[in-house]
């Protein structure tokens, strides 16, 4: 269960993000590099020496460009040797991106679906005239079609009827917007615990703030896979 644990380091400077991972060492192994970080100076060295330590990384840059753009840009991250990429667009785009991956089975691209940030009336404000749900659902089908390998959606989102609406039991799902019961769930609108995430059908869990500013990142690390493993006990007893 630890390894479905990914650890967003969204820090400032790659020294901090470095001091975290140290603190984590043999509890969580698969850790998210965003745009807290992209910018800053040195995070290509960080990357680097995650990926030679035998860590996995994740970068959640939510690649949106012209599809030949987005293709070197996800075959530059395979040579890099990443495990996860995200993308966001079009279908073109999306199969630009799978186009990048070429065969590799270690690194897999993963669609955007909505953020956990935004509810309905997001959508409405941004000009969509469809609901979170059906936007879901459209960007599912679209990214299934390109080849992508998973999808980013909440707990709220029900992984698990994806899935069977989709006839795609392999699907991948990484799920952010993780919040332990009574925590502050900050600005996601759709938030699950961690058990409750495993439960509806998540394969991955991204935690950031609840564990980079834990007082003690490596025990609020084990809690959560503690309670994953709660979540992947009532999943198997819901399904007997």
């Amino acid at each position: 269960m630890a390894a479905r644990l990914i650890v967003a380091l969204d820090v400032r400077k790659p020294s901090e993000a470095e001091a975290i991972v140290s603190k984590l060492d043999n509890v969580v192994s698969f850790f998210k590099i965003g745009f807290w970080l992209l910018f800053a100076d040195g995070t290509d060295r960080l990357i680097k020496e995650l990926i030679d330590s035998g860590k996995n990384v994740f970068l959640d840059y939510k690649m949106f460009d012209i599809p030949q753009t987005v293709q070197e840009g996800v075959a530059r991250a395979k040579d890099r040797g990443v495990k996860f990429v995200t993308v966001h667009g079009t279908k073109e785009i999306m199969s630009a991106a799978v186009k990048g991956k070429g065969d590799s089975d270690f690194l897999k691209v993963f669609a955007i679906t909505v953020l956990t940030s935004m509810d309905d009336s997001d959508l409405k404000e941004m000009g969509y005239s469809v609901t979170v749900k059906q936007l879901i659902d459209l960007r599912v089908k679209n990214a299934l079609s390109c080849g992508c390998d998973g999808i980013i959606a909440s707990s709220a989102d029900k992984p698990d009827e994806i899935r069977r609406m989709f006839n795609t039991p392999g699907l991948l799902i990484a799920t952010p917007g993780i919040r332990r019961a009574g925590d502050s769930i900050d600005d996601h609108k759709r938030s699950a615990t961690p058990a409750e995430a495993i439960r509806d059908g998540a394969d991955y869990l991204v935690v950031g703030r609840n564990i980079v500013e834990a007082g003690d990142p490596a025990a609020e690390a084990r809690d959560i896979i503690s309670q994953m493993r709660e979540g992947a006990l009532q999943r198997i007893s819901t399904a007997v």
